[in-house]
């Protein structure tokens, strides 16, 4: 059995918050929720923002299948 990339705290704590703020602005689509950061917040590497951005979509996808 294969385990899945860890992600930081930092990641996770900033996703959540930014999920929490603007709830319906992302989606589950990753390059959609990869624009939307851009414009709401200032990232300062794009593999940050891209790591960020896939796990907003993760966060997105799983509350809607709840």
């Amino acid at each position: 059995m294969f385990m899945g990339r860890i992600k930081t705290t930092q990641i996770k704590r900033s996703s959540e918050r930014l999920v929490q703020s603007y709830r319906d602005e992302f989606s589950s689509d990753f390059n959609k929720n990869k624009l939307i950061l851009g414009k709401l917040a200032s990232i300062p590497s794009k593999k940050l923002r891209n790591k960020i951005a896939g796990y907003v979509t993760r966060l997105v996808k799983t509350r809607e299948e709840l």
